[in-house]
């Protein structure tokens, strides 16, 4: 006989099971747009795999008014919380900014700022797509820590003394260090794909985001980042967009 599974939070479960994520639960249990075994569910209730739930069409309908905002994010702005006298990037998300080739067909409201936030972050000195969302399910893809989406870079660097080629003189035992051999925080970090696109430019590719990863990751190798654009986030890529402008994530696009 299999041993029984100890029953776990209810918001925790529709997590899982990519429902929403775990305050969208919260809510919609308030709401009382959540059942459990037909009876309406009360905050904090465990459950187990054999329960039923069953979510209210209004939560769906909620559910599909919100919103995913790409922004090409400028250097000065920070990716969350205003720090240091710098402003949080989602200031640029008004109808000013809106990049007139959206194709989504979406228009801007003011109710769609309401819980947007970042699903993930960019260094006030990196420019390039970053997103923000009011959609939990999507939060947990990008930035869960199971999450293995990859970030695509380019990145402009120097090496030492070297004027110009820093590709020539950059050592190759050193650009497989960068691909995996390194550690940051006292931890190795995941495999990376790292080549030279030109004289004075390497792509990264890296499917985590430590805080000044690729920064770090250069420094340890004796490269000084000169620039920084994330230019893809899993099938999402930055395209057209021009810097301080933003879209919404259209109705057929997928991370």
């Amino acid at each position: 006989m299999p041993d029984a599974v100890d029953p776990i939070r209810l918001n925790k479960r529709m997590a899982e099971l990519g429902l929403c994520s775990r305050r969208e639960a919260d809510d919609w249990i308030a709401q009382g747009w959540v059942k459990v075994n037909g009876v309406p569910a009360e905050m904090g209730v465990k459950v187990t795999p054999e329960d039923r739930i069953e979510v209210d069409r209004k939560a769906r309908a909620q559910q599909q008014s919100q919103v995913t905002i790409l922004l090409n994010k400028p250097i000065g702005y920070v990716s969350g919380q205003a720090e240091d006298g710098h402003e949080p990037a989602v200031v640029l998300v008004n109808p000013r900014t809106h990049w007139r080739e959206d194709s989504s067909g979406q228009r801007f409201s003011p109710p769609q700022l309401r819980g947007l936030a970042p699903a993930g972050r960019l260094d006030i000195d990196s420019i390039g797509l970053l997103v923000f969302t009011q959609d939990g399910r999507i939060a947990k893809q990008l930035i869960g820590e199971h999450s293995e989406i990859e970030k695509e870079y380019l990145v402009r660097v120097s090496y030492g003394p070297v004027a110009q080629n820093s590709q020539a003189a950059f050592p190759r035992e050193q650009l497989a260090r960068l691909r995996h051999g390194l550690s940051l925080d006292g931890q190795p970090l995941k495999p990376a794909q790292v080549d030279w696109q030109n004289a004075e430019q390497l792509r990264f590719v890296l499917t985590e985001g430590k805080k000044r990863q690729i920064r770090r990751m250069c420094e340890l190798v004796g490269l000084k980042v000169v620039g920084l654009k994330r230019i893809r986030i899993g099938r999402v890529v930055l395209g057209n967009l021009p810097v301080g402008q933003w879209r919404y994530l259209g109705p057929g696009e997928r991370f």
